[in-house]
């Protein structure tokens, strides 16, 4: 796969959702209409019969929210004139006494404006045979209609200009159904069409109501309403039937009218049957004739019949509409044909699908009535998937039973697929959309993975990436707004704001109660789910593109597996309102007084995903989980930043974000691996984390986010059988590593098999989504992942994507010269760190001192700092922080496990290296994350570096502000400038 050359532009599809579709229906509007007639008709047509108001009526009364504009000239110079000066969509030239004068007017504005759509309207029947006489000879005129005082017939030829412009179009763009009217009678077709286009709103309007999500919704709707397609010809009949035959909704014909230019007595007949002969599957057809005997041949064509004659033709037709179209409620009926039931909408047709008795289905199945009547409610591909199935298909009416509910459950979910879907229990193990629980924003978390959601089911991965799948885990989750009504129905507002006591704080969120109807939904969640799962904070300011909180909330693992759903719905409760109250944490705190945000704009949802992995020996954990990068701080050998990186861990991903040791890979270079063998023994992941799954009884409140967590050791993770693919061997005879957990010696977690051999493609997945993203979200991005190795249900391995962050890298063009500065003036020289631009007038320095330095006792110096720090905070001042290993680290022998809060005033960090002590920057976790997305400068010098030093005797000769056991603050007699040159990547501190 050439990755260089993949982009957005050459593989995102976007998927149209309902909404684009309806919005891109129905371009062509007719807003403007020139209406032509003499004074006196102009007058009793606009204003005497207050045509206006009643077009107008006729609009508002169909929910069409755009009633065309009309303009009356009362000449054929006025016309010309007018036409010269504006655009119009439509003229109506108006026949009365005077017919010469109207059709002269019609020539002369075709020859002048020949694209405009041009329509004749006689005043009343009496002059309908000279127009039908005179018929094609009066090729200048699109059709003549006649009006008797009723002002629908107006409302009418608008439509019928509209879906005749639109038809193409909105075949091919939304699968619009459409109506074909063979009638060459205008008096007939003057009646037909205002009745037909009237019932086929009114039934797109009842569909709207069932259905419409808001105002816009339902606007949008009303376009997706079948056309209506007028003929009067055999020929342009054919050429119909022939260019939209997938769409057909139904035909209704007259009997006798023109075929090869004359008048054909069976051509109607002959109409219908090529409609059959042509037609996969049949459709409604309707025989229209004022000779009754022609009712047994429309029988003989499968076609039903009406009596021109009839008093009732209006009322026949509309029968004709609702009975055959499906247009009214879907009556059920026995193998007598007797009514059982009836649906008013889907989702009643759906649960009396479930109950009717088996002989419903034989009556119904056999008759197509299924399809016919979804068809007419705009359920296409439902109706599609239906239409070819008949009832002899099955060895009994049950399976066709299950086959229509299967049928409903594949089409709702292929409609829904990326977007973000109501509350449904049906839907929350999913994993092609987010299910809301409740309304309010997403949050920032929430708002990342409903972005990734839609993301990939807009580019087909498959085809890129056919060897394995690549899915989000099934989410849910609880809108903002239910955590200011949380708030408000509990009265927390005054405690919760006004306290600076955390645990305080979240024992008021504990004692709080959900309202009935969350609490409802979180049980019917249960219900469905029994997989581990991690509740996830979610903030509104949370991995936003502005300032992104990163790790700073919490998240909360439970097991899920308690036999009482009592006990796991409380399990669950809490963890929800643990989240809310993280809030105020003092690591929160901190972090919203260093961004100057205030603490009240904050808001709450709640992202719950299933975890994902398998249980292995009473434990719960993915193959891998890890984290990527579209930016690489630190690129080594032929690298470049741009590149990227990865972190990963066997486990759970708390390891890699915790900044403990995991391997770390470049995804466009997975086979470059620098380190000595005896480095990857010392530095590999020896310990995983995992669901224990043997406590069912977690006490979240007493022991917090870890309380379902458990440190294991890699060796376990072998009797599990899950490193196969993850470890490679050491080999002491050879002294050699080999892929692999073959033989006794020590593993080294290097992911060899997946990464230099290829049994999963996982460089290229991370090396083409971080490039995608990068371009989809505008900023370099890291994602957070895990794979599952074993098979999914189509037999693949699945990549899954958690989360997703910018990167927030703010390096202003500030061109720093480093070589301008004397060396013996300089303090410190690093030639890895990230950060950019100059910060001068520094003084304070808090370093560990290295003579002291204890790496059992780290967590006691991430306590010590912290002390010190909060006096920075008392007065408003900066520093520069030095210490050993990997700031930020979950693991304190890899460093000093500080959280943000601890050093939330340090300006500079500086990492030095010392005798058997790693120094690896922590640049998957969270704390990496929030050190470049508050632009504090970030520096290593390796112990024994030929080129970086810093001279730790400079800091020895200060004045000690304060000490204690292991950290000194101390201050410079001459403020510190510090220069640093983001795009090389090198800095310095002088005097």
């Amino acid at each position: 796969m050439d990755i260089e050359n993949i982009s957005l532009a050459t593989i995102y599809k976007k998927r149209k959702t309902d909404r684009d579709i309806f919005q891109e229906l129905m371009p062509t509007k007719v807003k403007e209409v020139l209406l032509v007639a003499t004074l006196y008709d102009s007058y009793s047509i606009v204003r005497e019969g207050q045509f206006s108001d009643k077009i107008f009526g006729e609009y508002l009364q169909l929910n069409l929210y755009a009633a065309p504009r009309f303009t009356s000239v009362h000449s054929k110079e006025d016309a010309i004139l007018t036409l010269k000066h504006r655009d119009f969509d439509l003229v109506i030239v108006m026949a009365g006494v005077d017919k010469v004068t109207p059709v002269d007017t019609a020539q002369k504005i075709r020859k002048m404006r020949p694209e405009l759509p041009l329509l004749l309207l006689v005043n009343n029947n009496a002059d309908l045979r000279y127009f039908q006489k005179e018929g094609r000879k009066l090729d200048f005129i699109d059709r003549v209609f006649v009006w008797n005082g009723n002002s629908n017939v107006f409302m009418a030829m608008i439509k019928y200009i509209e879906d005749l412009k639109n038809v193409a179009r909105d075949t091919q763009n939304g699968s619009v159904r459409v109506i074909l009217l063979v009638e060459d009678s205008i008096q007939y077709y003057s009646r037909y069409l205002p009745m037909l286009f009237s019932t086929v709103m009114t039934q797109t309007q009842m569909l709207v109501e069932e259905d419409a999500k808001d105002e816009l919704h339902k606007i949008l709707r009303m376009r997706a309403r079948p056309k209506v397609i007028l003929v009067d010809n055999y020929e342009d009949a054919v050429k119909i039937i022939n260019s939209y035959r997938r769409y057909m909704l139904c035909v209704i014909s007259d009997v006798k009218f023109e075929k090869d230019g004359v008048e054909n007595e069976d051509a109607g007949i002959e109409l219908l049957k090529y409609t059959k002969e042509t037609r996969k599957f049949p459709i409604p057809l309707l025989l229209q004739s004022h000779d009754i005997s022609n009712a047994q041949r429309a029988k003989s064509v499968g076609a039903d019949f009406i009596n021109k004659n009839s008093e009732s033709l209006s009322m026949d037709i509309l029968n004709f509409l609702y009975r055959r179209l499906g247009f009214g409620n879907f009556v059920f009926k026995g193998q007598d044909g007797l009514p059982i039931t009836e649906a008013v909408n889907i989702s009643e047709f759906q649960e009396k699908l479930r109950v009717v008795p088996a002989g419903a289905l034989q009556y119904h199945g056999s008759r197509n009535s299924f399809s016919t009547w979804l068809m007419a409610r705009g359920e296409i591909n439902l109706a599609e998937m239906l239409m070819p199935v008949q009832t002899s298909d099955f060895d009994s009416p049950e399976e066709l039973r299950q086959f229509c509910l299967d049928a409903f459950k594949i089409v709702r979910f292929e409609k829904l697929k990326g977007t973000i879907v109501n509350f449904d229990p049906e839907f929350v193990s999913a994993s092609r959309f987010i299910v809301r629980m409740a309304k309010g924003s997403l949050g920032g978390k929430g708002r990342g993975i409903a972005f990734i959601c839609n993301f990939i089911e807009n580019i087909d991965f498959q085809k890129l990436m056919p060897e394995m799948n690549i899915r989000i885990p099934s989410t849910s989750i609880i809108g903002a707004l239910e955590f200011d009504k949380f708030v408000e129905i509990n009265n927390l507002y005054d405690d919760i704001y006004s306290l600076n006591d955390y645990n305080v704080i979240r024992k008021h969120f504990l004692e709080s109660e959900f309202d009935s109807k969350i609490r409802k939904r979180l049980m019917e969640y249960l219900q469905k789910i029994r997989r581990p799962l991690a509740v996830r904070s979610s903030g509104l300011f949370e991995d936003s593109l502005l300032q992104p909180f990163s790790g700073v909330y919490a998240t909360y693992l439970i097991p899920n597996n308690h036999e009482d759903i009592e006990v796991r719905y409380s399990q669950l409760e809490t963890a929800i309102k643990l989240v809310y109250s993280s809030i105020f944490t003092e690591s929160a705190q901190a972090y919203f007084d260093a961004v100057n945000y205030k603490i009240e704009e904050e808001k709450m949802a709640v992202v719950i995903q299933e975890v994902v992995g398998h249980e292995y020996n009473d434990k719960y954990y993915p193959t891998l989980s890890g984290v990527a990068q579209s930016y690489n701080y630190y690129p080594i050998s032929y690298m470049e930043p741009d590149d990227g990186f990865s972190v990963a861990a066997v486990g759970l991903g708390m390891y890699v974000v915790g900044g403990e040791n995991s391997f770390r890979f470049c995804p466009k270079y997975p086979h470059l691996n620098p380190t000595s063998v005896k480095d990857q023994l010392r530095d590999t992941q020896k310990q995983f984390y995992a669901i224990d799954l043997s406590m069912k009884n977690v006490d979240l409140m007493s022991d917090g986010e870890d309380a379902a967590i458990k440190k294991y050791r890699i060796k376990d993770a072998e009797e599990d059988g899950t490193l196969e693919h993850s470890a490679s061997t050491y080999l002491f005879d050879n002294d050699d590593v080999v892929p692999g957990v073959l033989g006794g010696g020590p593993k080294i977690i290097d992911f060899a098999n997946i990464l230099k051999y290829n049994h999963l493609p996982l460089a290229d997945a991370l090396q083409m989504l971080l490039k995608l993203f990068k371009e989809a979200m505008g900023s370099p991005v890291e994602i957070e992942y895990a794979i599952d190795l074993e098979p999914a249900e189509n037999g693949k391995p699945t990549l899954y994507l958690l989360q997703i962050k910018p990167l927030i890298r703010r390096e202003e063009q500030v061109e720093v010269d480093i070589s301008a500065v004397l060396s013996d003036k300089v303090f410190m020289y690093a030639e890895r760190g990230m950060g950019n631009g100059e910060i001068k007038d520094i003084r304070d320095v808090v370093y560990v001192d290295p003579d002291n330095f204890d790496k059992l006792k780290t967590k006691q110096m991430a306590r010590e700092i912290s002390q010190i720090n909060s006096t920075f905070e008392a007065q408003g001042k900066g520093y520069i922080l030095i210490g050993p290993g990997r700031w930020g680290s979950r693991d304190p022998f890899t460093g000093i496990p500080v959280i943000w809060a601890h050093i939330s005033k340090a300006k500079i960090i500086v990492e030095i290296g010392l005798p058997d002590f790693p120094l690896d920057g922590s640049l998957g976790s969270h704390f990496f994350h929030n050190v470049t997305s508050m632009n504090v400068g970030y520096f290593s010098v390796p112990h024994n570096s030929r080129y970086s030093k810093i001279k730790m005797e400079a800091l020895q000769q200060q004045t000690v502000v304060h000490e204690t056991e292991f950290i000194k603050h101390v201050v410079f007699d001459k403020p510190l400038s510090v220069l640093m040159n983001g795009r090389e990547r090198k800095a310095l501190i002088h005097c």
